[in-house]
């Protein structure tokens, strides 16, 4: 019935404006506004949809990861940008001084967006 939809992703946050600006300036996607909604347009030509929801509560998991070449220069840019990155409990051993987990599988740095929303870069071989 779906398999020749082109389905896409959407999720809330609280703020359309701040999110506007994080995912446009900090992160240096594509954005497009519409019916007070936005529009993430990444690689691969399918777009994400982020709404607001006052009453937002953001994810505990990883919403959206973010494939890069080299794990290193994604974190040191992101960094020079403000962002911060996740240490959670239970990992501290395997998760380097830059917020880069080294426990196994691909490199990996979880972020959250203004929102609170869960964020990664990952350094891996995935599709594109």
């Amino acid at each position: 019935m779906f398999g020749s939809t082109k389905a896409f992703s959407g999720f809330a946050v609280d703020d359309i404006g701040t999110a506007k600006q994080f995912y446009a300036e900090t992160l240096g996607l594509e954005v497009t506004e519409e019916n007070g909604m936005l529009t993430l347009h990444i690689a691969g030509d399918r777009p994400i949809l982020v709404y607001p929801k006052p009453n937002h509560t953001p994810a505990s998991f990883t919403i959206l990861n973010f494939p890069v070449d080299d794990i290193e220069s994604a974190v040191d840019q992101l960094t020079t940008r403000g962002v911060v990155f996740e240490r959670y409990e239970g990992t501290p051993a395997a998760t380097d001084e830059k917020g880069i987990f080294r426990g196994g599988g691909p490199l990996i740095a979880w972020f959250t967006d203004p929102a609170g929303n869960v964020l990664s870069a990952v350094e891996a071989e995935t599709p594109q």
